[in-house]
């Protein structure tokens, strides 16, 4: 799976919102700022020839449905993150995330309580 660029990256988010296809229009009303209709459909077409997402015509209009879902897109790009810039060390990238700045308590005990599922879930 390839990795997104920024303004692709934007397009699949606002994709997956959707519990069901979306056209070009409904992409263009959430988008962060004015971008052009065929700028949009440049990145749809990319998108389509990477294999993430399927475009079925009706009439004039596209529809375009996601092919990979998000998870398993953030999933493989945060492994790849780990991986490329902090040597696959769970905890030097958690220490960057939080350098200069102190965990808060509710912060801490989310990590525990993570930790602590995936660690009851691995024994069983």
């Amino acid at each position: 799976m390839k990795r997104l660029p920024e303004s692709e990256l934007e397009i699949m988010m606002i994709i997956w919102q959707y519990d069901r296809a979306v056209n070009r229009m409904e992409i263009e009303e959430h988008l962060q700022k004015k971008v052009a209709a065929p700028t949009i459909l440049s990145f749809l077409n990319r998108l389509e020839k990477k294999g993430f997402v399927q475009v079925e015509k009706e009439g004039k209009i596209n529809w375009y449905t996601p092919l990979i879902k998000e998870e398993e897109y953030l999933q493989k790009e945060s492994r790849s993150i780990l991986q490329r810039m902090y040597q696959n060390s769970l905890k030097n990238f958690v220490a960057a995330l939080y350098s200069g700045d102190g965990l808060s308590d509710r912060e801490l005990q989310e990590l525990k309580d993570f930790i602590e599922e995936k660690s009851t879930r691995k024994e069983q």
